[in-house]
């Protein structure tokens, strides 16, 4: 069990695969040596859900964090209030109600101190912009909760292989090379070294900056980004002692030698850093949101409608993003 920490975990969209996942990585709290935990609302919803995917699930409502810890050995701890019905691959207004109700009780609870770290269960964004969610995602609602700007919140996405993070993430790849700064990727680096030292106990971190054109641009035939953004950002990281090299050529940064010379690759747009991610991590890969003064981890996949319900979902990336939420809050808790 990780260091004392108690987590907050929201729901996600109720028709997807958040529900039975949470059920199943309780049921495999022992084996995984999961930190204890608690669901912001659903307790039937989580019974049936766990139903349907053959777990026995005992549920106990609580009305306060603390008496999860009393419990969740012998049962799943959720608070009481907001529930709703069990419709997996069926999408609804009142689902996206649950799961926005389940991820500001969640967040709140963890931006107050209630609980040591918030793991989020995958959402259906444009079914949450129906009912009022006005944040391009749930990085940038946790943000906005901790009161934190939108672009000091950065995206690593974390597996057993690899870690990731995308510079610039949902825009339009044409306009990519507009985004990208100097001093972008000089902040979000600072931030990226800054969080693996803290949460993930590296005490030097190496980053690996990527290229953005073929071949590193190939001395300007193929763009000058690379001359012109990304190598005075690296000179300026190595002055202020961080360790970061490139850029290297993105179709050579992740095979298994590379791999080994650095902590986190930074790559500049979203599919750079999440294929190579979700090739070598996919059942394993988490979401986690990195200049938070709170820990935020989420499995790095989506709701999978099309096969909620069924006991095809794999729990893998849920377990992993409930375990790094609760490592990370332990090593914060004992620089405390």
């Amino acid at each position: 069990m990780a260091g004392g920490a108690l987590l907050a975990v929201s729901l996600g969209d109720p028709a997807g695969v958040g529900p039975e996942l949470i059920a199943a990585a309780w049921a495999r709290r022992e084996g995984e040596d999961l930190p204890p935990f608690f669901v912001a609302g659903g307790p039937d919803l989580l019974a049936e859900a766990a139903a349907r995917r053959g777990i026995t699930l005992p549920v106990t409502q609580i009305f306060h964090p603390a008496e999860a810890l009393d419990c969740f050995d012998y049962s799943l701890p959720v608070l009481a209030g907001a529930d709703g019905y069990y419709t997996p691959g069926a999408p609804s207004r009142a689902g996206a109600e649950l799961a926005l109700a389940s991820l500001e009780e969640a967040c709140r609870l963890t931006v107050d101190g209630e609980a040591s770290g918030l793991v989020t269960g995958p959402i259906a964004k444009a079914r949450l912009a129906e009912v009022g969610f006005a944040h391009p995602g749930q990085t940038e609602f946790v943000a906005a909760a901790c009161g934190i700007a939108a672009e000091d919140a950065v995206m690593m996405l974390a597996g057993p292989q690899l870690r990731t993070v995308p510079l610039t993430v949902h825009i339009a790849l044409s306009q990519v090379p507009a985004r990208l700064t100097a001093a972008l990727i000089e902040r979000r680096a600072r931030i990226v070294a800054a969080a693996l030292e803290r949460d993930f106990g590296i005490i030097r971190p190496r980053l690996a900056i990527a290229a953005l054109n073929p071949h590193a641009g190939e001395e300007g035939r193929m763009g000058d980004e690379e001359a012109r953004i990304i190598t005075p950002a690296i000179a300026a990281l190595q002055v202020a002692g961080i360790e970061a090299t490139g850029p290297h050529p993105a179709d050579a940064l992740f095979a298994p030698r590379a791999r080994a010379t650095y902590d986190a690759a930074l790559c500049m747009y979203h599919d750079q850093a999440l294929i190579p991610l979700k090739a070598l991590d996919f059942d394993q890969g988490v979401n986690v949101t990195l200049g938070l003064p709170v820990i935020r981890t989420s499995p790095d996949h989506g709701t999978a409608f099309a096969i909620a319900g069924q006991n095809r979902a794999d729990p893998g990336a849920m377990i992993a993003a409930i375990r790094m939420a609760g490592e990370c809050a332990a090593r914060r808790m004992e620089d405390e």
